[in-house]
């Protein structure tokens, strides 16, 4: 880092993630953080020292963002598995995309207080990675997208409120970081950048929409490549970053941009997401790289670990050993892809590259952020 901060990164992890699941039908009941967090430790990656097992954060830290009300109604819900069918109506609650489960506080809690303690430990300088963050589509009174709390609204307005500003967040999920930018409209202090797929739910972020001057959007039509991704990094993300000159950066990296991921139509690479990383490195004295959307365990295990890579300089090796062959092999995924799996999910860390002609269209986004 350019602040000359010389500790390795740390990386933050919970054990609620191995016993909590939204349901046996939700997209978010495949195993991803402890996937992630076990190859990370079988590839001999997780040093003494680096992991870091947080707690939930407290109703007084989601109340900074987050209406009181809402809180005790996530609460409640947890406790007594049930809700009102007008208060599940009132904060969009109780259906397949944000169902009544047991551990629905205390999840999205565990995730906010993982992104305090990224805070914490990146106060002084340094890099925070916390796969289980990034539920960037969480609203003040109402959950949205899979997330019932908002992560990074809550880290950043920590870094605002211990004098560290400005602020980048950068959003390379498949879907538009809208409740981030809702968050932080109009503030000068906070710069949100989204690279989304366009037409896509939510249905915001438009290339034009810049949030009175606090976001650029980039909204990519489907098919994006690696090369189309490697383009926006350098020819747009860069320069607007420096521009601003970000005294702290929080990276959401939502996988399901990758081709593997069931939900989107983008072609990438995990080699994209990587290289997108390795370029924000040195950018700031502060990151906090976080996780996101990503519905292919296998296919986010392996984007994830290899993000722990970049942050930590590890060599990733042209096939796996044995052992994490193995635990990828123990991975089961109730969907078509799932019961007929390709191999390079289990034997390699590294997609084949995804390369590709730039498309005037994504030229164009480019132009479009970077104008005055």
């Amino acid at each position: 880092m350019i602040s000359g901060v010389s500790t390795r990164p740390r990386f933050i992890g919970s054990d609620v993630y191995r016993r909590s699941t939204y349901g046996e039908r939700h997209p978010l009941s495949i195993p991803r953080v402890p996937l992630t967090i076990d190859l990370c430790r079988t590839l001999g990656w997780l040093h003494p020292g680096d992991y870091v097992e947080c707690a939930p954060a407290s109703v007084a830290e989601l109340a900074r963002f987050h209406d009181p009300d809402y809180i005790a109604v996530v609460q409640q819900g947890e406790r007594t598995g049930q809700l009102d069918i007008e208060v599940m109506r009132r904060h969009n609650l109780g259906k397949l995309e944000n169902p009544v489960h047991p551990t629905m506080f205390l999840r999205p809690a565990t995730a906010v207080g993982a992104t305090l303690r990224a805070v914490d430990l990146v106060a002084g300088g340094g890099t925070v990675y916390s796969p289980a963050g990034g539920t960037h589509h969480g609203q003040r009174d109402r959950a949205a997208g899979f997330c019932y709390f908002n992560d990074p609204v809550i880290g950043i307005l920590d870094l605002l409120d211990r004098g560290i500003a400005p602020v980048a967040y950068v959003d390379l999920d498949l879907h538009h970081g809208d409740g981030v930018e809702a968050a932080f409209h109009g503030d000068p202090r906070v710069l949100c950048l989204s690279i989304h797929e366009a037409g896509r739910w939510p249905h915001t972020g438009q290339a034009d929409d810049r949030a009175g001057g606090s976001a650029r959007n980039f909204p990519v039509p489907p098919g994006m490549n690696d090369s189309e991704f490697d383009y926006l990094g350098e020819a747009a993300i860069l320069p607007l970053l420096a521009r601003l000159g970000p005294q702290a950066i929080f990276v959401q990296a939502g996988a399901d941009a990758l081709a593997d991921d069931p939900m989107g139509g983008q072609q990438l690479s995990n080699l994209a997401y990587w290289r997108m990383i390795a370029r924000l490195q040195d950018v700031s004295p502060r990151l906090i790289v976080a996780g996101g959307g990503g519905y292919n365990p296998w296919a986010v295990a392996r984007c994830w670990a290899g993000i722990w890579a970049v942050l930590t300089d590890a060599v990733v090796p042209q096939r796996l050993p044995d052992a994490a062959e193995a635990l990828l092999r123990q991975v089961t995924w109730n969907r078509s892809q799932g019961r007929n799996p390709p191999q390079h999910w289990f034997t390699t860390l590294a997609d084949a590259p995804r390369p590709g002609p730039v498309r005037e269209a994504v030229k164009h986004l480019a132009d479009l952020a970077l104008a005055p």
